[in-house]
Protein backbone atom coordinates (compact mmCIF):
# COMPACT_ATOMS: atom_id res chain seq x y z
CA UNK A 1 0.00 0.00 0.00
CA UNK A 2 1.44 3.40 -0.96
CA UNK A 3 1.75 6.37 1.37
CA UNK A 4 -0.83 8.28 -0.64
CA UNK A 5 -3.25 5.38 -0.29
CA UNK A 6 -2.64 5.26 3.46
CA UNK A 7 -3.31 8.98 3.84
CA UNK A 8 -6.48 8.81 1.78
CA UNK A 9 -7.60 5.72 3.67
CA UNK A 10 -7.29 7.53 6.99
CA UNK A 11 -9.31 10.44 5.58
CA UNK A 12 -12.07 8.06 4.51
CA UNK A 13 -11.92 6.35 7.90
CA UNK A 14 -12.41 9.70 9.66
CA UNK A 15 -15.46 10.53 7.54
CA UNK A 16 -17.02 7.12 8.09
CA UNK A 17 -16.29 7.25 11.80
CA UNK A 18 -17.96 10.63 12.15
CA UNK A 19 -21.06 9.22 10.48
CA UNK A 20 -20.89 6.04 12.57
CA UNK A 21 -20.46 7.95 15.83
CA UNK A 22 -23.43 10.20 15.08
CA UNK A 23 -25.59 7.21 14.19
CA UNK A 24 -24.43 5.30 17.27
CA UNK A 25 -25.19 8.28 19.49
CA UNK A 26 -28.73 8.53 18.14
CA UNK A 27 -29.28 4.82 18.83
CA UNK A 28 -27.71 4.99 22.28
CA UNK A 29 -24.85 2.69 21.24
CA UNK A 30 -21.29 2.98 22.61
CA UNK A 31 -18.80 4.64 20.27
CA UNK A 32 -15.51 3.97 22.09
CA UNK A 33 -14.14 1.92 19.18
CA UNK A 34 -14.91 4.72 16.75
CA UNK A 35 -13.22 7.21 19.08
CA UNK A 36 -10.06 5.09 19.26
CA UNK A 37 -9.85 4.75 15.48
CA UNK A 38 -10.54 8.45 15.00
CA UNK A 39 -7.73 9.23 17.43
CA UNK A 40 -5.30 7.21 15.30
CA UNK A 41 -6.44 9.00 12.15
CA UNK A 42 -6.09 12.38 13.85
CA UNK A 43 -2.58 11.53 15.05
CA UNK A 44 -1.56 10.52 11.53
CA UNK A 45 -2.83 13.82 10.13
CA UNK A 46 -1.23 15.82 12.96
CA UNK A 47 2.11 14.19 12.21
CA UNK A 48 1.81 15.06 8.51
CA UNK A 49 1.11 18.67 9.44
CA UNK A 50 4.10 18.75 11.78
CA UNK A 51 6.41 17.43 9.07
CA UNK A 52 4.97 19.86 6.52
CA UNK A 53 5.54 22.81 8.85
CA UNK A 54 9.17 21.77 9.28
CA UNK A 55 9.65 21.42 5.52
CA UNK A 56 8.12 24.76 4.55
CA UNK A 57 11.28 26.87 4.84
CA UNK A 58 13.35 24.50 2.72
CA UNK A 59 10.62 24.16 0.10
CA UNK A 60 10.03 27.89 -0.09
CA UNK A 61 13.74 28.66 -0.30
CA UNK A 62 14.75 26.07 -2.90
CA UNK A 63 11.57 25.68 -4.95
CA UNK A 64 10.28 22.62 -6.78
CA UNK A 65 13.18 21.79 -9.08
CA UNK A 66 15.92 21.87 -6.43
CA UNK A 67 14.02 20.05 -3.68
CA UNK A 68 13.72 16.35 -2.86
CA UNK A 69 12.62 14.49 0.25
CA UNK A 70 16.29 13.86 1.01
CA UNK A 71 17.08 17.57 0.68
CA UNK A 72 14.29 18.37 3.11
CA UNK A 73 15.55 15.70 5.51
CA UNK A 74 19.03 17.22 5.38
CA UNK A 75 17.59 20.60 6.39
CA UNK A 76 15.21 19.45 9.13
CA UNK A 77 15.34 17.25 12.20
CA UNK A 78 13.42 14.47 10.44
CA UNK A 79 14.89 11.50 8.60
CA UNK A 80 14.34 10.73 4.94
CA UNK A 81 12.61 7.49 5.92
CA UNK A 82 10.16 9.26 8.21
CA UNK A 83 9.27 11.82 5.54
CA UNK A 84 8.79 9.07 2.99
CA UNK A 85 6.49 7.18 5.36
CA UNK A 86 4.07 10.10 5.59
CA UNK A 87 4.48 11.46 2.05
CA UNK A 88 4.89 9.37 -1.07
CA UNK A 89 7.19 11.89 -2.77
CA UNK A 90 8.08 15.57 -2.88
CA UNK A 91 5.06 16.32 -5.07
CA UNK A 92 2.68 15.20 -2.37
CA UNK A 93 4.59 17.08 0.32
CA UNK A 94 4.79 20.32 -1.67
CA UNK A 95 1.09 20.18 -2.52
CA UNK A 96 0.20 19.52 1.11
CA UNK A 97 2.34 22.44 2.31
CA UNK A 98 0.98 24.95 -0.20
CA UNK A 99 -2.62 23.85 0.34
CA UNK A 100 -2.20 24.25 4.10
CA UNK A 101 -0.60 27.69 3.82
CA UNK A 102 -3.12 29.05 1.31
CA UNK A 103 -6.05 27.82 3.42
CA UNK A 104 -4.64 29.73 6.39
CA UNK A 105 -4.23 32.84 4.20
CA UNK A 106 -7.85 32.67 3.04
CA UNK A 107 -9.11 32.35 6.61
CA UNK A 108 -7.07 35.31 7.84
CA UNK A 109 -7.97 37.46 4.83
CA UNK A 110 -11.70 36.76 5.17
CA UNK A 111 -11.52 37.84 8.79
CA UNK A 112 -9.71 41.04 7.88
CA UNK A 113 -12.20 42.27 5.29
CA UNK A 114 -15.35 41.11 7.12
CA UNK A 115 -15.02 43.91 9.66
CA UNK A 116 -15.30 46.69 7.04
CA UNK A 117 -18.48 48.77 7.25
CA UNK A 118 -18.03 51.03 4.19
CA UNK A 119 -16.67 50.64 0.66
CA UNK A 120 -13.70 52.80 1.62
CA UNK A 121 -12.88 50.62 4.62
CA UNK A 122 -13.25 47.46 2.56
CA UNK A 123 -11.00 48.73 -0.23
CA UNK A 124 -8.38 49.75 2.32
CA UNK A 125 -8.61 46.37 4.08
CA UNK A 126 -8.29 44.59 0.74
CA UNK A 127 -5.12 46.39 -0.30
CA UNK A 128 -3.59 46.30 3.16
CA UNK A 129 -4.36 42.61 3.59
CA UNK A 130 -2.85 41.48 0.30
CA UNK A 131 0.25 43.62 0.80
CA UNK A 132 0.72 42.26 4.33
CA UNK A 133 0.32 38.68 3.12
CA UNK A 134 2.96 39.20 0.45
CA UNK A 135 5.36 40.91 2.86
CA UNK A 136 4.92 38.18 5.46
CA UNK A 137 5.94 35.22 3.30
CA UNK A 138 7.08 36.10 -0.23
CA UNK A 139 8.92 32.79 -0.64
CA UNK A 140 5.79 30.81 0.15
CA UNK A 141 3.87 32.71 -2.51
CA UNK A 142 6.73 32.11 -4.92
CA UNK A 143 6.41 28.39 -4.17
CA UNK A 144 2.70 28.57 -4.98
CA UNK A 145 3.37 30.10 -8.40
CA UNK A 146 6.11 27.54 -8.93
CA UNK A 147 3.64 24.75 -8.16
CA UNK A 148 1.01 26.25 -10.45
CA UNK A 149 3.50 26.45 -13.30
CA UNK A 150 4.65 22.88 -12.69
CA UNK A 151 1.04 21.70 -12.93
CA UNK A 152 1.21 22.39 -16.67
CA UNK A 153 3.87 19.66 -16.86
CA UNK A 154 3.08 17.42 -13.86
CA UNK A 155 -0.39 15.89 -14.04
CA UNK A 156 -0.21 14.89 -10.37
CA UNK A 157 -0.41 18.57 -9.39
CA UNK A 158 -3.39 19.58 -11.49
CA UNK A 159 -6.32 18.60 -9.29
CA UNK A 160 -4.78 20.19 -6.20
CA UNK A 161 -3.78 23.37 -8.04
CA UNK A 162 -7.27 23.67 -9.47
CA UNK A 163 -8.74 23.24 -6.00
CA UNK A 164 -6.40 25.82 -4.41
CA UNK A 165 -7.04 28.26 -7.26
CA UNK A 166 -10.76 27.73 -6.79
CA UNK A 167 -10.54 28.61 -3.10
CA UNK A 168 -8.58 31.78 -3.85
CA UNK A 169 -11.04 32.77 -6.56
CA UNK A 170 -13.95 32.32 -4.15
CA UNK A 171 -12.14 34.48 -1.59
CA UNK A 172 -11.68 37.33 -4.08
CA UNK A 173 -15.24 36.98 -5.35
CA UNK A 174 -16.61 37.27 -1.79
CA UNK A 175 -14.64 40.48 -1.48
CA UNK A 176 -16.04 41.97 -4.69
CA UNK A 177 -19.61 40.95 -3.87
CA UNK A 178 -19.29 42.51 -0.40
CA UNK A 179 -17.87 45.70 -1.93
CA UNK A 180 -20.76 45.89 -4.40
CA UNK A 181 -23.38 45.29 -1.71
CA UNK A 182 -21.92 47.94 0.59
CA UNK A 183 -22.21 50.47 -2.23
CA UNK A 184 -25.62 49.33 -3.42
CA UNK A 185 -24.20 48.16 -6.75
CA UNK A 186 -23.41 44.89 -8.52
CA UNK A 187 -20.28 43.22 -9.95
CA UNK A 188 -19.71 43.71 -13.67
CA UNK A 189 -17.20 40.88 -14.17
CA UNK A 190 -17.25 37.12 -13.78
CA UNK A 191 -15.53 35.50 -10.77
CA UNK A 192 -12.75 34.12 -12.99
CA UNK A 193 -12.07 37.52 -14.59
CA UNK A 194 -11.97 39.23 -11.20
CA UNK A 195 -9.58 36.62 -9.85
CA UNK A 196 -7.32 36.97 -12.89
CA UNK A 197 -7.06 40.73 -12.31
CA UNK A 198 -6.20 40.47 -8.62
CA UNK A 199 -3.88 37.53 -9.19
CA UNK A 200 -2.05 39.50 -11.86
CA UNK A 201 -1.57 42.44 -9.50
CA UNK A 202 -0.34 40.14 -6.76
CA UNK A 203 2.08 38.17 -8.93
CA UNK A 204 3.59 41.29 -10.47
CA UNK A 205 4.04 42.82 -7.02
CA UNK A 206 5.69 39.60 -5.84
CA UNK A 207 8.14 39.65 -8.75
CA UNK A 208 9.09 43.26 -8.04
CA UNK A 209 9.32 42.66 -4.30
CA UNK A 210 11.64 39.67 -4.77
CA UNK A 211 13.76 41.79 -7.11
CA UNK A 212 14.25 44.34 -4.33
CA UNK A 213 11.68 46.99 -5.23
CA UNK A 214 10.99 49.30 -2.30
CA UNK A 215 7.62 50.35 -3.72
CA UNK A 216 6.12 46.98 -4.71
CA UNK A 217 4.00 46.57 -1.58
CA UNK A 218 2.59 50.10 -1.70
CA UNK A 219 1.84 49.72 -5.39
CA UNK A 220 -0.04 46.50 -4.68
CA UNK A 221 -2.04 48.14 -1.89
CA UNK A 222 -2.97 51.15 -4.03
CA UNK A 223 -3.60 48.99 -7.10
CA UNK A 224 -6.15 46.87 -5.23
CA UNK A 225 -7.92 49.94 -3.89
CA UNK A 226 -8.13 51.47 -7.36
CA UNK A 227 -9.26 48.23 -9.00
CA UNK A 228 -12.31 47.53 -6.85
CA UNK A 229 -14.46 50.51 -8.01
CA UNK A 230 -13.88 49.46 -11.62
CA UNK A 231 -15.43 46.04 -11.00
CA UNK A 232 -18.89 47.23 -9.95
CA UNK A 233 -21.66 49.25 -11.56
Amino acid sequence: MTVTTVARSWTIVKILLDEWSESAYRRGMPSSAAARLRSRADKFEDRRRELADAALLTLADLGYARTSLRTIADNTAFSHGLLHYYFADKNELITYCVRQYKADCVQRYDGLVSAAATVEELAEACGRGLAATLAEAPLMHRLWYDLRTQSMFEESFRADVEDIDGGLQEMIWRLVVAYAELGGRRPTCTPSAVYALFDGLFQQALLRHLAGSATALDELRVGCQELLPKLVD
